[in-house]
């Protein structure tokens, strides 16, 4: 990404381990923070302007995140579900480009993946390729990746205090224009970020706070949605970024958070998922999840920066975790592609799991 200040910051941040992964796989950055080098890109794509707000990333470990996403209401489900994404990149994330698509620079790596179609769907759940992006491209770059791009669907944010990029183009007519097109919706809430992350955030949780701000923000959650034209049933992923995992009260603070936030969305007739590094945050929920715990998402989306373009060789928890269709997987980040003669820098995901209810 072009913020060399930024990328320079980021990287002192991250572990060792991280930058390796991150050399050895061509990619650009190795974390997903709200203070996103993605809105630079965002603005040199002219998809949107960048505003202040989401959290530094500062990943411990690997400095990968981890959601997943399924039909089934119990986070801890034993059946082994989630397929590779339909028509993907292989398996390290070098398939060929198809016609009309261009390939990251340098190559390998960072090739763009294979020709459409993009997935299937049934019901509320998608299996194949998504896109996200830090603002919500414009309706003539959603026409423009229709059937040319490998993607069937996008992950947009929908609102959170800690919310890094303005949304001009997401309103209620863009959603049920690119829903009629065919696309699937991933609906992104940028909550209350962990008490120990460093960085400025908006919103941060405290052990004092955690189910009271949980609460208030799973309500704002469901509340954005719904403007947005996003119906009951659809599944409300909660992002929670990189913190010290060796941090117990912090861990604690997030999972109480979390909570309270999937309690709020589920009385409501929405359901809860979550977007998580898979060296700590998602590895908390994954933790819950495996305890038994209440009150936790259905779905984990996991950021795992390892190329492989799958949600089940690459799932780092029990294979038990989130299976039959509840996982999503993030494995590239800030990969500059072009499909139908628009370019746009994504982020790539393997998706088997819940999305938005549109239409």
């Amino acid at each position: 990404m072009p913020n060399g200040s930024l990328r320079a910051r980021r990287s002192a941040q991250l572990s060792a381990a991280c930058l390796l992964a991150a050399s050895a796989l061509a990619l650009s950055g190795c974390a997903k923070p709200a203070d996103d080098p993605r809105r630079a890109a965002a603005a040199a794509d002219g998809s949107g302007a960048a505003t202040a707000g989401a959290p530094d990333a500062t990943a411990s470990a690997s400095g990968t995140a981890s959601p997943s996403a399924s039909a089934s209401p119990s986070a801890s489900a034993s059946a082994s579900g989630s397929a590779a994404a339909s028509r993907s990149a292989s398996p390290n994330g070098t398939g060929n480009a198809p016609a009309g698509a261009s390939t990251a620079p340098g190559g390998g790596p960072g090739a763009a993946p294979a020709g459409p179609p993009a997935g299937s769907s049934s019901g509320s759940v998608f299996t194949g390729l998504a896109f996200d992006t830090c603002t919500a491209p414009p309706l003539a770059t959603m026409t423009a990746w229709q059937g040319t791009s490998p993607y069937g669907a996008v992950a947009v944010y929908v609102g959170g205090k800690n919310r890094g990029c303005a949304q001009p183009q997401l309103t209620a007519s863009w959603v049920q224009s690119v829903s009629a097109a065919g696309w699937k919706l991933i609906p992104l809430y940028v909550g209350a970020q962990p008490p120990c992350q460093t960085g400025s955030s908006p919103e941060k949780i405290t052990a004092a706070t955690a189910d009271s701000l949980g609460a208030a923000d799973g309500a704002d959650a469901v509340s954005k949605a719904s403007a947005l034209g996003m119906r009951a049933g659809s599944t409300l992923y909660l992002d929670v970024e990189a913190y010290n995992s060796a941090d117990t009260a912090c861990g604690d603070a997030v999972l109480a958070y979390t909570q309270a936030f999937d309690r709020a969305v589920a009385s409501r007739s929405y359901r809860p998922g979550f977007y998580g590094f898979s060296s700590s945050s998602a590895a908390g929920i994954a933790n819950a999840a495996a305890q038994g715990k209440p009150d936790l998402p259905e779905a984990l989306w996991y950021a795992k920066y390892d190329g492989a373009a799958d949600t089940t060789g690459s799932f780092p928890f029990g294979a038990g975790l989130f299976a039959g269709h509840r996982r999503g997987h993030q494995y590239q980040v800030n990969q500059r592609e072009t499909y139908g003669g628009v370019a746009l820098t994504v982020d790539r995901n393997a998706w088997d799991g819940p999305v938005g209810v549109t239409g």
